[in-house]
This record gives C-alpha cells, structure tokens and sequence, in this order.
C-alpha cells in the first residue's frame, strides 16, 4: 500500500474535503495539506477534520508535496497551476477531479511535464447538490466509479499511484481517454443538470401561479435536485464541454421532438413503448449498478 508523506489539497470543498477526511481515516498520508482561498475557510476545514493544516499560502501548501489535488472549478486550475509552476519539483505528481478531460488534460499535462512533474487527468463519479466541506463525507467514494484519463505522455508509475489512491478511498479506477470521458459525461452527467435546470426554471417560473410550485412533489423535488448545484461550477463545466454537450442536447431534443409527434398524433402505441423502453433500461441500470453515486 502506498502512503504518501504529504498530499496537498488545493480546494477544501465538497470533493477535497470528502478525500481528505478518506485519506486521513484510512490513514493514506502522514500529512494532508488544504490551500484555500478565503481566512473564513481555514478555521472551517480544520474544524471539520478535512485536512491536518489548512493555509492560504501558495508556497507552504506546495512546499514538500509529493501529490496535488487540484478540487477548484475547472476555470481555476490553470491559473493556479501557473502560479505553483516554480514551485514545482521533479517526480511530484498532480491530478484533479474535474468533470471535464479534454482541455484540462492537454494544458496541465505539457505545463507540469516543464518542471519534471507529472499530471494524471481524474473524476471521482461522486457528488452532491451541496457544496463546501461541510457537507464532506469519508464515505463519498465509496462504491463510486473514478475515471483516469492517462495518455501517452503519462508516467506509468504516476497513473498506478493515482489509481491505487482512489481504491484505497473505496471508488473503482476506470481508464478512458481524455475524448472518451468527455463524451460520454456529456450525456450522463452534463446533460441532466441541463434538464433539471430547465424544468426549474420553467416550472418555478414567476410567470406560473403561486398554486403551480405547491404541486411540486417528491417526483419534481427528485428530478431538480442537481439543479441546486453551484452555478458557477457547471457554467465552466457546460462551457469546458461545449461541443460534446451541443451533440448530447441535439440528439435529446430530437428524442422529444419524435414524442411530441406522438403525442399530437394521439399515437398511444408509440407513446407506451416510449414510456416502457424508458423502464425498461433504468430498471436494468439501476439493477446492475445498485445506489449509483450523485453527480
């Protein structure tokens, strides 16, 4: 088992604090480090257990590293690693949970490779509508699904650390390219937060009565829930996936199109096998997969 002397957070939220309270429950690392951003947030994350230290100084939460978690939103990592980049030293590792590969990968990767360090893409299949390290959990990866995205420039010996991290923390490492993940999150995950923004914004809309939003029930409030995600957040992930999100909401929108014509045409043979292929594939999903992960 690999136990790291020091790893450093570099955002202590909801995914970084859930690893670090992981990591220091399982005992993976001597010391773990958490770079935050504002003075509210150090005495907060050490009060939650998150990390050993918490600190907004850039040199002493890099200094002595030997793994970066990079846990900010996608539209900060590369400012940041900038700014660390003389910090750096050879054979250090650095990696991230970010929920899109692509841009990540092939700016951060030639950018570390400078100094001698090496960076391996990750996303944690694991989350929740809540944000901040108090709502971290050690059990948040557990049975979780955590994509690596190595390429051919990556170090064998970074990848295989970094994928026996996230065993150790309960998820299971998948490989996929950097192109594979961001295609098939575009479906799985960037799209439904699409949807379930949209069906808030459409049903909670001010131009509805006051009576609409009191039939809102478990149905609605389970099919919104990712709507309460950080704005913010999936703005830079929407905009980081453009092009494989445009595909995702092109194809969808032709799906409602075709039960639209159904449903004007009163074609209830089409409409049923509409509603029953739709049954028929989550019942089998969910049953091979259990309790899937939020995301």
């Amino acid at each position: 088992m690999v136990r790291w002397k020091r790893i450093t957070l570099v955002g202590v939220g909801l995914l970084g604090g859930s690893l670090g309270l992981a990591l220091k429950r399982r005992r993976l690392a001597e010391s773990v480090i958490g770079l935050v951003r504002r003075a509210a947030s150090v005495a907060e994350c050490e009060r939650a257990g998150a990390v050993d230290k918490a600190t907004r100084d850039l040199r002493s939460a890099v200094d002595g590293a030997e793994l970066l978690v990079l846990c900010t939103p996608l539209a900060q990592m590369r400012p940041l690693v900038w700014q660390m980049l003389p910090l750096l030293k050879p054979g250090m590792i650095i990696t991230d949970v970010g929920s899109v590969k692509g841009s990540v990968v092939s700016e951060l990767e030639s950018l570390v490779s400078r100094r001698g360090a090496h960076f391996v893409g990750g996303h944690p299949i694991a989350g929740a509508e809540k944000t901040g390290v108090a709502a971290a959990s050690a059990d948040l990866f557990v049975n979780t699904v955590c994509v690596i995205t190595p390429t051919t420039r990556s170090d064998k010996n970074a990848v295989r650390k970094v994928e026996q991290l996230w065993k150790l923390v309960g998820a299971r490492p998948l490989r996929l390219t950097p192109e594979e993940h961001d295609r098939f999150v575009s479906r799985s995950s960037h799209l439904p937060h699409v949807v379930a923004a949209e069906l808030a914004n459409f049903v909670l809309g001010r131009n509805h009565p006051k009576e609409q939003a009191t039939l809102c029930a478990n149905g609605f409030r389970d099919t919104t829930r990712i709507a309460s995600s950080s704005p913010e957040m999936w703005r830079d992930i929407a905009l980081a996936n453009r092009k494989n999100l445009l595909n995702s909401l092109d194809a969808f929108l032709g799906d409602l199109v075709v039960f639209r014509r159904a449903l004007a045409g009163r074609n209830d043979e089409a409409i049923t096998k509409f509603f029953e292929k739709a049954k028929q594939r989550r019942d089998e999903w969910s049953g091979k997969t259990g309790s899937p992960s939020s995301e």
